[in-house]
């Protein structure tokens, strides 16, 4: 089986955990090719790479010397060789880095982090290093060409013996003009390698053991989540339980390739495995996680008979497309409805936006409620245990705790309750005290 084993800034970001790295690799002649980011934060108040690349391009925009700060981003890579024993020209390189940088585009130069690193992790492995630049191909509008990447990626296994590194985060045009994914891409270059070589398996390594049940900050030592469906993953991102950059489930989604979150720094531990179908087990939990936001807004609209219209909801969304407002949630009365949205998105312009539903659809009554904090729990379990939404409404109310809106997922894996801001955290700990550790037989009937 081919594993593509993708690093991210944190296990790349000094000559200690480049050993780790190697010692990864080699423990498994499976993984021959790597993905790495550029090197990140070594400890608290440090620097990223990438950041100080982005603050050399803002120098260079408004003709600012940035001798000093390319310095401190040159002696990050040459202590990374010198500790290693690396022969990799880092001096040299840089120099004609420095000397040309004012010629280069904004993205090559942010790219040169992912460059660096690559060059010297592929010679600190004893592995070929594959220009990201030859390889990964973009159209003008940004977006992968996947055929002609895929052509070029099969053409580079064959030239380098079946085994190479690839530097995450960027790619090029059939010009040649560098481009970058979003921030993260690191994360989607790996996948889009596992996708194109027909991997086995896509392994993520950064500096967590996976996704967790809950908010550490929340929840006090929240049991980790070793296997999670592609579509739970995707609920508990959005909702902000951000471990993986969410683009890049896509490219191995679609062709059933399973992700392995794992932890540079702890690599026996078991991590989270997140594939199509989590398969069937014994005994699973009841609830896969729980992750929640505050600050919504709900517009509330009331208005009698409307049952008997037709197109009054679509007016309103209308009303939120034209002023670039994303929505989040639709809960639906006989006679009324409301659009929840992210408070920030309308802080400058939801007084307009009811002005508008009022003189578009002609309400009796609209009503802003803002303070919102909305919770998902998530699970593809609760399907099929009878009166889950009740046990979590019942803690929920005997707690004090008001649920100021639901919905539910159609697919039936999630539950997002809307609660007050001051009641979040309380909310989040109660929903978790009370079904984190709840498991299910494969039959669904029995609870523990």
């Amino acid at each position: 089986m081919i594993k593509v084993a993708k690093f991210g800034g944190s296990s790349v970001c000094d000559a200690e955990q480049f050993k780790k790295v190697k010692k990864i690799v080699e423990a498994d002649p499976e993984r021959k090719f790597v993905v790495v980011s550029a090197a990140g934060r070594r400890r608290p108040g440090d620097n990223k790479i990438t950041d100080l690349l982005l603050l050399v391009n803002a120098h260079i925009e408004y003709h600012v010397d940035c001798t000093t700060l390319l310095a401190t981003i040159e002696e990050r890579f040459m202590d990374i060789a010198r500790e290693l024993g690396l022969k990799f020209p880092v001096a040299d390189e840089f120099a004609r880095f420095i000397e040309n940088i004012k010629t280069y585009s904004p993205e090559y130069v942010v790219s040169r982090g992912e460059w660096f690193t690559g060059q010297l992790m592929a010679e600190y492995l004893g592995i070929p290093f594959v220009d990201a630049a030859d390889v990964v191909v973009f159209h003008h509008d940004g977006k992968v060409d996947m055929q002609r990447t895929q052509t070029k990626i099969r053409e580079a296994v064959v030239r380098n013996d079946g085994s190479f590194l690839l530097p995450g985060f960027y790619g090029a045009t059939v010009d040649g003009a560098i481009k970058l994914f979003q921030r993260g891409g690191g994360d989607i270059t790996g996948a889009i390698l596992a996708r194109c070589l027909d991997a086995g398996l896509y392994e993520n390594w950064t500096d967590v053991s996976g996704f967790l049940a809950a908010d550490p900050h929340i929840v006090e030592n929240p049991r980790g989540i070793h296997r999670i469906t592609f579509e739970e993953m995707r609920e508990l991102s959005y909702m902000g339980a951000s471990v993986l950059q969410e683009e890049a489930i896509f490219p191995v989604r679609e062709v059933n390739i399973p992700i392995q979150i794992k932890n540079t720094n702890q690599p026996d531990d078991s991590g989270t495995i997140i594939r199509e179908n989590a398969g069937e087990h014994a005994r699973e939990h009841l609830i896969t996680g729980i992750a929640g936001k505050k600050d919504f807004l709900a517009v509330h609209v009331q208005k009698a008979h409307m049952s008997n219209e037709v197109g009054t909801v679509r007016k309103a969304l209308s009303i939120f497309e034209r002023y670039g407002v994303s929505i989040e949630h639709i809960p639906t009365g006989v006679d009324s409805f409301a659009i929840v949205v992210n408070g920030n998105d309308v802080k400058d312009t939801i007084y307009s936006i009811v002005a508008d539903i009022q003189h578009e659809i002609g309400p009796d009554v609209v009503k802003v409620v803002d303070g919102l904090a909305l919770i998902s729990v998530v699970g593809r379990n609760m399907s099929r245990r009878a009166g889950t939404s009740g046990m979590i409404f019942g803690a929920l109310g005997k707690a004090g705790i008001n649920i100021r809106m639901i919905t539910q997922s159609s697919q039936e894996i999630s539950i997002i309750l809307g609660v007050n801001n001051a009641d979040f955290e309380r909310a989040i700990k109660v929903i978790y005290d009370t079904f984190g550790s709840a498991e299910v037989e494969s039959d669904g009937r029995q609870i523990n």
